[in-house]
């Protein structure tokens, strides 16, 4: 045999093993910016690095809804991602679309990888499961709210700060002893309905529809313009009138006054603890959602905001075999417990938990474990688990229209919250008709 002929036939089987043994690539479509996305482009880089059979390739695409639908989109022409980044407000579209998604309960057995609900928060893995109790998608960064005060104007006031409120007649009067000494609010909130709507019926153990908030059906209707939440509304709009509570917009746009010093409370999301940690020049107190001491049930157990990563079908099957012990990789507790210290998002494990606080992040990191704490202070109940109502996304929009005429004077609150929910029953009917399970 010719030397030429040698080096050629040693090109070749040197380039089929690259072949043989080249990584599997997995798209992962993801709608996290900034640190969260150098923190997901970090998972996937160390998961890459643990094996050789399988690349995650993580892809922003911009906002939860923008994400979702480049899915969609990319689904009708065949070239949707193996993994989407999805928030919790739209699991009942993604249930709904079954020809779509692969649930994780299915991949996960038929990859024969192990997944247990049981080993999962059960405020997190009951959002995300059908009626017995299997996971449709996987937990990936949920959250839930929590109270921020400014220990520094609790002392200028007069008030203890190391007690934050515990309920809303105790914060009420915190917040109005903060306007008296000069604080140009008392106290303001993020994520309107999120927090006192949706949070606050979950911790106060009321329905925020029919059929277990929409678990059992999609027939559920909207009902919580019910005599507490209206007067939780009707308060909040009194108090807006002294600036004891100040409405500061949807969404996020409320927690830059907490930050600057113009509010001294504020309820917002506790994946926000460090980011509200770094840029105040005060010290920050946390504590607990308060609640309604009249109403009974309360306190019960606050519910998650964030995402899931659900699995879209029509992929080749090496990829769902990589998905799965991708899967596999982010429950393991060290690297469930690292997510959670580096993003202030709940681990999704007990283990995770249990790892974290034994490694001491709670004991230099007060305040880090209350949300988990709060979202596991009682066993769910139907009106505690979470949400499963179709077009939410455009229902709470609706709610948020109408808990500003309220805070505005423009309605009483339960005009307000009578037209929210007949509003959201109407998109609620829409989405129902349109559903492929009608």
């Amino acid at each position: 045999m010719s030397r030429c002929l040698s080096i050629g036939l040693l090109l070749c089987a040197v380039g089929s093993a690259a072949e043989v043994h080249a990584a599997t690539e997995i798209a992962w479509w993801h709608a996290m910016s900034g640190e969260l996305g150098r923190q997901v482009d970090r998972l996937a880089a160390e998961f890459n690095a643990s094996q050789a059979d399988y690349r995650i390739v993580p892809t922003y695409k911009g906002s939860y809804t923008e994400t979702v639908t480049a899915a969609i989109f990319a689904f009708r022409s065949r070239s949707q991602p193996a993994i989407v980044q999805v928030n919790e407000i739209a699991t009942a579209t993604m249930t709904a679309a079954k020809g779509a998604i692969y649930p994780v309960y299915e991949l996960m057995r038929d990859e024969q990888e192990g997944f247990s609900p049981a080993a999962y928060l059960p405020a997190v893995a009951g959002y995300y499961a059908d009626a017995d109790g299997n996971m449709l998608s996987f937990p990936f960064n949920a959250s839930t709210p929590i109270l921020y005060y400014n220990k520094d104007q609790f002392r200028a006031a007069g008030l203890d700060p190391s007690a934050p409120p515990k309920t809303w007649p105790e914060l009420g009067q915190a917040a109005k002893r903060l306007r008296d000494h000069g604080m140009a609010c008392g106290f303001t909130t993020s994520w309107p309905s999120w927090i006192n709507i949706e949070n606050f019926s979950a911790f106060h153990n009321l329905p925020v529809a029919s059929r277990a908030n929409g678990f059992g059906g999609l027939d559920a209707v909207l009902s919580f313009n019910n005599p507490q939440v209206a007067r939780h509304v009707g308060q909040l709009a009194e108090w807006q009138k002294s600036k004891v509570f100040d409405y500061g917009g949807r969404g996020q746009a409320a927690e830059p006054r907490f930050q600057k010093g113009e509010c001294g409370i504020f309820i917002g999301s506790s994946a926000t603890r460090a980011d509200i940690k770094a840029n105040s020049k005060f010290e920050v107190g946390y504590g607990m959602l308060p609640y309604w001491p009249e109403i009974a049930g309360a306190p019960q157990n606050s519910i998650i905001g964030g995402a899931t990563l659900w699995v879209l079908r029509d992929r080749p099957r090496a990829e769902y075999k990589g998905v799965a012990k991708f899967f596999a990789y982010l429950s393991r507790p060290d690297i469930q417990a690292a997510w959670h210290q580096n993003t202030g998002y709940l681990p999704i494990t007990r283990a995770a938990f249990d790892l974290t606080r034994a490694q001491g992040f709670y004991d230099r990191n007060p305040g880090a474990a209350i949300s988990i704490e709060q979202v596991t202070l009682h066993p769910p109940t139907e009106n505690s688990r979470g949400l499963r109502l179709g077009s939410f996304v455009l229902i709470r929009d609706a709610i948020e229209d109408e808990m500003e005429q309220a805070f505005s004077g423009r309605k009483p609150a339960q005009a307000a919250l009578d037209s929210a929910v007949e509003r959201g029953n109407k998109l609620l009917r829409q989405f129902e008709r349109a559903s492929p399970d009608r």
